[in-house]
C-alpha cells in the first residue's frame, strides 16, 4: 500500500482504481481529508440499499481502521449529505474508489458491489483508497521484492501492473497487505503474473483485513501521532 495520486482519463485502471485527469501523477497536495483536533474526520453516507446485516460489515470493517488509527469515519443521515462533502458508499458495478479525498464534487463514490464485495478485507482495500493509498504492487521499489510476468498478463490490461514513484512512509514490501495484488491478478492463463523475488512459491493477494504496516502507514501519512 503505497501514496499515490493518478493521472489519466475517467476510467478504472488495476481493476478497481478510478482515474482522473485533475489528479498529479507524483504528488497530491489536496487528496488528504480534514483533520481537527487529532482526528481526521471521514464523512460516510451508506446506502440504503444494503440489509441492515450488510451495513454491519461495512461498519464493522470501518472500525477495525478507526479503532488503530485517528481515522473518524462518521455516518451522516438525511438531508445532510446533500451539504456535506462526505463518502458515499454503494453497490454499484464492481468494487472500486478513487485514490483520496476529491474536491471537485460533494459526493465522493466508493462502490461495494453485494454481489462479491462485502468482505472485510475488499472494504478496507477500497476505504484506504479513499484514504489516499494505491495497490502494494505499484511502489516504486516494486522491482526489488516482486516480478511482473508480463507473458501471462491479459492482453490489455498491462497497464494494471504500472510502478509510480510513491512515498513509501519508511516501511517495507508488504506481501501482508490489504492492498496487495493476488499471484494471478489478470492472468490470462492461469499462470502467475506476480511473484516474490525471494520465494517464488508464495502465494499472497488474500489478507482478510488490514495488516500493521497497512495501519502503520495510515497513522504516518496522516501524522496520528497518539498511535504511533
Amino acid at each position: 500500500m503505497t501514496i499515490i495520486a493518478v493521472f489519466a482519463a475517467a476510467r478504472l485502471v488495476e481493476g478497481d482504481i478510478v482515474e482522473d485527469r485533475r489528479r498529479n501523477a507524483v504528488s497530491c497536495f489536496f487528496c488528504k481529508w480534514s483533520k481537527y483536533r487529532d482526528r481526521v474526520w471521514v464523512p460516510v453516507y451508506i446506502s440504503s440499499s444494503y440489509s441492515s446485516s450488510q451495513k454491519r460489515v461495512i461498519r464493522s470493517a470501518m472500525k477495525q481502521i478507526q479503532d488503530q488509527t485517528c481515522i473518524w469515519f462518521y455516518e451522516i443521515y438525511g438531508w445532510s449529505r446533500w451539504y456535506t462533502r462526505h463518502l458515499y458508499i454503494f453497490s454499484g458495478n464492481g468494487c472500486w474508489s478513487y485514490i483520496g479525498r476529491i474536491w471537485w464534487t460533494r459526493q465522493q463514490k466508493l462502490s461495494l458491489s453485494k454481489n462479491g464485495c462485502l468482505r472485510t478485507g475488499t472494504i478496507q482495500h477500497e476505504l484506504l483508497h479513499a484514504l489516499g493509498f494505491a495497490h502494494e504492487h505499484s511502489r516504486s521499489d516494486r522491482d526489488d521484492y516482486i516480478q511482473v510476468l508480463t507473458n501471462n498478463i491479459n492482453p490489455g490490461e498491462e497497464r494494471n501492473f504500472a510502478k509510480y514513484k510513491t512515498n513509501n512512509l519508511r516501511t517495507p514490501y508488504d506481501f501482508k497487505s490489504v492492498m496487495q495484488y493476488s499471484n494471478f491478478a489478470f492472468s490470462k492463463n492461469g499462470l502467475p503474473t506476480l511473484v516474490s523475488r525471494s520465494n517464488p512459491s508464495m502465494r499472497f493477494g488474500f489478507a482478510p483485513s488490514v495488516s500493521s504496516n497497512d495501519i502503520l502507514r495510515v497513522n504516518r501519512y496522516y501524522q496520528c501521532t497518539a498511535y504511533l
